[in-house]
């Protein structure tokens, strides 16, 4: 059962998403799933205009970060350090590029506070010039 939302935080939850990646990159963690289809979408957008893309990598995860595919499915990683920094996902993780609200994962999410999922590209330290491809949405 789905429900469409409109949701105006991808960006702000981008950028949560950055700084986890910072983290995880620092300490030689794996970088963080991105399963999320309508934040890997406001990725993409960004990622169309080089200077702006590069300054929110830099404000956000203090380096510049390169979008590449990387595709996998399982138990998503960082949610812990999510929520130890930012408190529990919000649904936005749980929707897709237009807009449909997986109420059903995120309802396990919520019961659970596991989520698993499949994700098709990831973050790496780079020149942020690596544009995104489309089969990473």
């Amino acid at each position: 059962m789905s429900n469409t939302v409109k949701s105006t935080t991808e960006l702000d939850e981008l950028g949560k998403y950055f700084a986890i990646a910072a983290r995880r990159i620092d300490s030689g963690e794996a970088v963080p799933e991105m399963f999320s289809a309508a934040v890997d979408t406001a990725w993409h957008r960004l990622a169309d205009d080089p200077e702006a893309y590069e300054a929110f990598t830099l404000r956000h995860a203090g380096r510049r970060l390169a979008h590449v595919e990387g595709r996998g499915s399982g138990f998503i990683t960082w949610v812990g350090a999510y929520e130890e920094a930012y408190g529990p996902l919000p649904a936005v993780w749980f929707t897709s590029a237009d807009g449909t609200l997986d109420t059903e994962a995120l309802a396990r999410y919520r019961e659970t506070g596991e989520v698993r999922g499949e994700w098709n590209c990831s973050p790496v330290p780079g020149d942020g010039d690596m544009a995104p491809t489309a089969s990473c949405l």
